[in-house]
């Protein structure tokens, strides 16, 4: 499942319990299949921030490389 397929499931199953017309049991079941979509795309997004590299600039603002997304500079 593409990190958009289960963004927009994770996005029914709220819509469906934010309705309050879902039977308890079936709630405590779209909740947990919610927590487990919420969890794939919190890795997925992870894994993205990651790989992100961001430009490094001199100071005359020519790129001089390339650093990871976090790392201090």
């Amino acid at each position: 499942m593409s990190f958009e397929q289960a963004l927009a499931a994770l996005e029914q199953i709220v819509q469906a319990l934010e309705r309050g017309d879902v039977p308890l049991d079936q709630s405590i079941s779209l909740y947990e299949r919610g927590e487990a979509l919420r969890s794939a795309c919190q890795q997925r997004l992870d894994a993205a921030q990651a790989r992100i590299e961001r430009i490094v600039t001199a100071a005359d603002g020519r790129a001089t490389g390339t650093q990871a997304f976090d790392a201090e500079g």
